[in-house]
């Protein structure tokens, strides 16, 4: 039962054919879940995968409950329900997909991950596999990596106006920090992947840094964390310093360590790129001082800090115009209301709303793909001034605003009236 699986030519060619099959019949979620119920540990395999990557889902859960077991994808960062499958197939179809990725078979109640790599319609796709013990079995999350959806260019990430201008011209200064921040899920890595295709040319030499390396970029020097083998982010940010690099991608800046080597690299002519985990822009300020930077060594190492979040895009194929609530509306012009007249985007005097109430084209979700709603947080003199004044978040966030950054919640708002997104998705991501 496992050749067929295992594989790797058979496998692909099973699972594209699949896929293909499944967009021409113009099935929707629901249908796959039907088909699901009668088929083979194997075949079940092939259709979780082949359907994933015809509807670019980056995740798939196959959770074990008390009764049976739950199947969802991941769509465009909201999971799905996809089907529930009986607990007799359980065993089996973990069993397979251990086998897959290199997993010990034996091992069922401490955490295991592992990987495989299939061809899918011509290009690599990486699947990441963790395997969590839980109290009614093995739950398994697939990850899933395609190589040709991996790096944006820059200018697809929907930055605009004067938000684009400063964050381009600090991404050509010679030297300096540019961090991207909010929680998991939120882009940052993809944000970093396009602005190092930005920088990538002959005659700069940029190393990265990642945990663990998830898309190939021609050109650049990707290095992978181990941490058991000593290889941590403080520890390789030291070795690619003695590699006369101009741009380093650090992952994470997850200790002091990281944060004060990646200053001192800002400072003394690298250009170096990193994430953190904050709600917004201004708010890696305090982070990185909580971490024990000193005020005057990270004020000057700065360049930018590029606070942002994911929402959904409408699909275009069913896209109609309508009315919100007259709250939503009301909030609405509220926070365009705020919006700095020196920020360089056009505001609409009549504001139109889009929906999408689900097609064929988005398998009746009404979504279909993402964008980035963004804060680019350009550290000039003033700000600079108050962080070495030990000046609070809110003084910071305020100088920001008067310097003409926009919020997330603007920039989503301005996506909505673009016909983007819809209004919902913004309030969804950036209400606190």
């Amino acid at each position: 039962m496992y050749d067929r699986l295992v594989s790797g030519k058979r496998k692909s060619q099973e699972i594209l054919l699949i896929s293909k099959s499944f967009q021409q019949s113009g099935a929707t979620l629901k249908d796959m879940g039907e088909k699901l119920t009668n088929a083979s540990p194997t075949e079940v395999i092939e259709m979780l995968l082949g359907n994933a990557l015809h509807l670019d889902a980056s995740d798939i859960h196959v959770e074990p409950t008390a009764k049976d077991m739950h199947v969802r994808f991941r769509i465009d960062g909201v999971l799905q329900d996809v089907t529930v499958l009986s607990r007799e197939l359980q065993h089996q179809l973990v069993s397979r997909i251990k086998v897959l990725s290199k997993l010990k078979l034996n091992v069922t109640t401490t955490p295991q991950d592992g990987s495989f790599s299939l061809t899918y319609d011509g290009q690599q796709v990486d699947v990441r596999v963790s395997v969590l013990p839980s109290a009614f079995g093995e739950s398994v999350v697939m990850r899933i990596l395609r190589q040709d959806k991996g790096a944006l260019q820059f200018e697809e990430l929907g930055i605009k106006g004067l938000a684009y201008d400063q964050l381009l011209k600090e991404m050509e200064k010679p030297n300096g920090m540019i961090l991207t921040t909010g929680p998991t899920g939120s882009g940052k890595t993809t944000t970093l992947y396009a602005i190092l295709n930005k920088l990538n040319e002959p005659g700069v030499k940029i190393i990265t840094l990642e945990d663990p390396v998830e898309y190939k970029i021609a050109g650049i020097t990707q290095t992978p964390i181990d941490a058991q083998a000593g290889m941590t982010f403080a520890s390789g940010l030291r070795a690619v310093l003695r590699q006369d690099p101009d741009v380093v991608m650090v992952g994470e800046m997850r200790d002091l360590e990281t944060a004060e080597i990646g200053c001192q690299a800002a400072l003394t002519g690298h250009i170096v790129l990193s994430t953190l985990h904050t709600n917004d822009a201004a708010g890696a300020i305090p982070r990185l001082l909580d971490l024990g930077v000193k005020p005057f060594t990270l004020s000057p190492a700065i360049n930018a800090i590029i606070g942002q979040r994911l929402v959904r895009k409408i699909c275009s194929a069913c896209k109609v115009e309508y009315q919100p609530a007259p709250r939503l509306i009301q909030h609405v012009e509220t926070i365009l209301a705020a919006v700095p007249k020196n920020a360089k985007v056009d505001v609409p005097k009549n504001l139109k709303f889009y929906h999408s109430p689900g097609c064929g084209k988005c398998k009746g979700l009404g979504y279909k793909g993402r964008v980035g709603v963004y804060e680019i947080f350009v550290v000039n003199e003033s700000i600079e001034k108050l962080i070495n004044q030990g000046a609070s978040n809110t003084e910071i966030k305020r100088q920001a605003l008067a310097s003409g950054m926009l919020t997330m919640a603007q920039d989503g708002i301005l996506k909505v009236l673009a016909g983007i997104t819809d209004v919902e998705e913004v309030f969804r991501v950036t209400e606190e």
